[in-house]
């Protein structure tokens, strides 16, 4: 049996006016928590701040939950949002997300992004019941948070040309054959991101909107296709990579690792980067997160990474990265300067 999941239902409103009489289990980070708490009245039986998202650890939450719970909120960014759809999927409970911030895509799929084993599975919890959506509070989020989720549009730029690149070597599982219409659609999507990034930047809130848009109409794509491959490749398994290897508790967000990860793809597809940088740049995205050792450790190891991890067929699988074609590679996007 094939199921093609819908999105939750999106509801653009003011927190304040959120009436939910179901008894709560809420996952909120302390500062998204600090942003919405004077607007929120919800009957909260239990309230945590989810620290990872690994299937041990959230299972462990799901047994300790209190038999009142009738709804689990995931209200802040990508992790508690996963932490959410998860424990509602264990404990067949509805999940509501409540972004204080368009950081992911996340919010909007039936897939949850497991760690495991040093890299990330897909587990599929279907999606979330409910979302909400304050402009209010979107706007008013840091500007490296607000519209982050800009990371998952222009991953298009590089996913599709790994996804391409498998077709034409025939590497493609069957159940991810590069489809034509599908890829000129998700291509348009990433066309439309480069037009929005500088009111993203800027937090205006029309184009924050079409940031809402375009990331419903990309997770809707790829839900009917029943994969990610458009819009995953050797971008965000850098970022799959580099992240067990940061030190422990330093806060990095997804855009953080997987923008840099978008200009390393597109430099080994041999393509200009300078317009996609600028881009990414106008959107608020930070580049300068990653130390270049850092960066140039993790390119080292990627085309081995991939393979040990199995990963769907990239340029990666192809590649003997030498030491000075990864200094090179810095040196093309920028990536050389801390």
């Amino acid at each position: 049996m094939t199921t093609v999941y819908p999105l939750p239902q999106v509801e653009i409103t003011h927190l304040v006016d959120i009436e939910e009489p179901r008894p709560a289990a809420v996952l909120a980070g302390e500062r998204s928590w600090r942003a919405v708490n004077s607007l929120l009245s919800l009957p909260i039986v239990v309230q945590t701040a989810p620290e990872r998202v690994e299937a041990s650890y959230l299972d462990g939450l799901a047994a300790e939950l209190p038999a009142e719970v009738e709804v689990i909120y995931g209200i802040g960014g990508g992790m508690v949002a996963d932490a959410a759809k998860y424990i509602g999927f264990r404990t067949g409970l509805p999940a509501v997300v409540m972004p204080t911030a368009l950081s992911v895509d996340g919010f909007f799929t039936p897939i949850v992004a497991m760690r495991a084993e040093g890299s990330v599975e897909y587990v599929t919890t279907g999606p979330a019941e409910r979302l909400y959506i304050d402009w209010d509070v979107i706007r008013t989020a840091p500007q490296q948070y607000r519209g982050a989720a800009i990371v998952e549009l222009l991953t298009i730029v590089t996913g599709l040309l790994d996804w391409r690149y498998a077709a034409e070597r025939n590497k493609n599982k069957q159940e991810m054959r590069y489809i034509e219409w599908a890829a000129k659609i998700m291509a348009g999507i990433a066309q439309q991101a480069f037009k929005i990034a500088a009111g993203v930047g800027r937090g205006n809130v029309e184009s924050l909107r079409n940031l809402l848009d375009l990331l419903c109409i990309e997770v809707q794509i790829t839900n009917q296709l029943g994969h990610t491959r458009p819009q995953e490749g050797s971008e965000q398994y850098f970022a799959y990579a580099l992240e067990p290897r940061m030190i422990s508790g330093r806060h990095l967000t997804y855009a953080d690792m997987v923008a840099p990860g978008i200009l390393i793809s597109a430099a080994l597809h041999n393509q200009d980067v300078s317009s996609i940088r600028s881009t990414l740049e106008s959107a608020a995205i930070r580049l300068d997160q990653l130390s270049p050792d850092d960066i140039r450790d993790t390119i080292k190891i990627l085309p081995e990474y991939v393979r040990k991890h199995r990963l769907p067929y990239s340029i990666l699988n192809d590649l003997d990265l030498t030491s000075e074609r990864v200094d090179e590679i810095l040196a093309q996007t920028g990536l050389d300067r801390t």
